[in-house]
């Protein structure tokens, strides 16, 4: 059975609890079926980890601010590159045929912006595993932590998942020819693309709450 830690964070992961929401130890206690204790000691740690953060008395599900997303995909760009140069050179047979087979799955949910999220998720995760590197894939699981404090999916942009999967396939046939200088090339543009497509939807968006006032 899962701690309280890893049942809160995989709740805000899977937007069960978004940025903004209010946790409160007694409901957490409740709808995870755990004592109010091992909550309270999550809780603080996903506050030191800057998941959560004070409002007033109360804990909250962080926000990223324009140079907090800057920041995070700085970092992530570098190590999900060499990653994929890893995985390009130590990538056995059957996990560039997991990754592959990825794509292709993945092409039965487009339009589904949640259910392609997930999938990009678990496609990205399979090239951590595929570099072979447990300290690179230990750096990688906290970047994609804190990527949960995001509220909303790139994958909700019109166009943005077909494309994705065509980014997707030029990174697997890179890791599949042992290509490292592709593959890290491939990945740097793939998470560019998505990156620019967060920073149009954050100005879409801001336009229309500007036009609302």
């Amino acid at each position: 059975m899962k701690d309280a830690y890893s049942l809160i964070l995989s709740a805000i992961d899977s937007g069960t609890y978004r940025p903004g929401d209010r946790l409160v130890e007694s409901e957490l206690a409740e709808r995870f079926g755990v004592s109010r204790t091992p909550v309270r000691e999550a809780l603080q740690r996903l506050e030191t980890q800057s998941m959560l953060k004070r409002d007033g008395r109360s804990l909250i599900v962080a926000t990223l601010d324009h140079n907090q997303l800057a920041e995070l995909y700085t970092v992530r760009t570098e190590l999900e590159a060499l990653a994929a140069r890893l995985a390009a050179r130590h990538a056995t047979p059957e996990e560039v045929r997991v990754l592959a087979g990825m794509v292709e799955e993945d092409r039965a949910i487009l339009g589904d912006p949640q259910a392609l999220s997930r999938a990009n998720r678990r496609f990205h995760h399979q090239i951590h595993l595929a570099s072979h590197n447990r300290y690179l894939v230990q750096q990688l699981d906290l970047v994609h932590r804190s990527m949960a404090l995001m509220a909303r999916t790139t994958l909700a942009a019109k166009g943005r998942d077909t494309v994705t999967l065509c980014e997707h396939q030029e990174i697997v046939d890179a890791i599949a020819a042992h290509d490292g200088e592709r593959a890290e090339a491939a990945l740097r543009r793939h998470i560019s693309m998505a990156y620019e497509t967060r920073l149009k939807e954050e100005a879409r968006l801001a336009s229309e709450i500007g036009n609302d006032e």
